[in-house]
């Protein structure tokens, strides 16, 4: 499965930029993509793991919830 590099606009207005076969090179573009970018606090780069664009676009959207509360 492919990964996906999107950039994350408020609304949740999904850019793709583009998709690499292993986690290192996407992970690697993003992090160039981060500093690279605009430093609006409202725009994202994120890396998401999917079968396909449509189900990498339906987890971005989905909300997270937070884990529990450790006792660290």
């Amino acid at each position: 499965m492919p990964y996906y590099i999107y950039r994350i606009k408020p609304f949740m207005q999904l850019d793709k930029l583009c998709e690499f076969d292993s986690f290192a090179q996407a992970s690697a573009q993003a992090k160039i993509l981060r500093t690279t970018e605009p430093t609006d606090p409202a725009i994202k780069i994120k890396v998401m793991f999917a079968e396909n664009e449509l189900q990498a676009e339906e987890l971005l959207c989905q909300p997270r919830v937070a884990g529990p509360k450790g006792d660290d």
